[in-house]
């Protein structure tokens, strides 16, 4: 009886050395499959943090961008417990897999809300090239109408300006005969003809004549004024103002020589209106 109770307590104790050693070999399986399982669910939850990363530069709005930030720090504080959280705690591992779950349906809607955005702003950029293409085609009809409109303006101005034709300027003896020479030329008759021009304003013109010696001086009195030319006030020699109807006129005007007068060529410029409507040159001999 003693060996049969050594032989029943030898088995007894092999049998429960052998239950320990079962139980510690499935519990370091259990361990090393929760390790396993721990550094994947870490894998999911860094790769979810880089979706939302790259989401905020996809973005364009503020709003959704600074709840993609929060959602962010969340999946990162949650990764972070998970790294420090043992193995072994299998009740909150499984609790951080709830939660990456319930981040990734979180996720989901703003995929949704990002696609549907960009959606939006395709058609909106669609409607701006659209929009932008017809202000390029009226603002380019419009500067077209412009030049057009600037073009009839020039004619029409062209068209109305008077012409002065037909300019004689005669030396003029104190007999008021034809001068040959300097010395005995006492006036300047300036002749000519203001032409035929019936789409020019009618009315009072003032007519200016400018008489250039040979060094570019004006022959100009004490009390002769000036008139508006190409955005200047310039002086004249001489100013008459006549009625003009739209038909020839002939005018004629004298400059008295109370100056020295040196030979060689002289020019007469004739204005009116703002334009210079004739020029002459003649020569003047000792």
């Amino acid at each position: 009886m003693i060996i049969t109770a050594i032989i029943v307590t030898a088995i007894l104790i092999g049998g429960f050395v052998y239950y320990i050693f079962y139980q510690q070999h499935q519990m370091s399986d259990m361990e090393e499959l929760f390790a396993l399982e721990k550094a994947s669910l870490t894998d999911e939850y860094e790769e979810l943090s880089l979706q939302y990363e790259g989401y905020k530069f996809s973005v364009g709005n503020d709003s959704l961008v600074a709840l993609l930030t929060t959602e962010q720090m969340r999946v990162q504080r949650l990764m972070e417990e998970l790294r420090t959280v043992k193995s072994t705690n299998a009740r909150r591992i499984n609790e951080l897999k709830r939660e990456l779950e319930s981040l990734r349906n979180i996720m989901r809607g703003y995929v949704a809300q990002i696609d549907s955005l960009n959606t939006e702003n395709e058609k909106l950029k669609t409607e701006n090239r659209q929009v932008t293409q017809r202000y390029h085609q009226a603002t380019s009809v419009a500067a077209q109408l412009t030049k057009e409109k600037e073009k009839l303006t020039e004619r029409v101005n062209l068209a109305s300006r008077l012409d002065a034709t037909a300019i004689q300027v005669t030396p003029l003896t104190s007999k008021g005969k034809t001068s040959k020479r300097i010395s005995n030329t006492t006036q300047l008759m300036v002749q000519f003809t203001v032409a035929r021009n019936i789409t020019a304003p009618i009315g009072e013109k003032a007519l200016y004549v400018r008489i250039m010696k040979p060094d570019d001086d004006i022959l100009r009195k004490p009390n002769s004024g000036v008139f508006p030319f190409e955005n200047r006030e310039i002086a004249y020699s001489m100013m008459r103002t006549v009625e003009y109807d739209g038909e020839e006129a002939q005018v004629v005007m004298y400059w008295d020589v109370e100056e020295y007068l040196s030979p060689g060529p002289y020019r007469v410029d004739i204005f009116a209106d703002g334009n210079m409507i004739g020029r002459k040159s003649f020569s003047l001999e000792k």
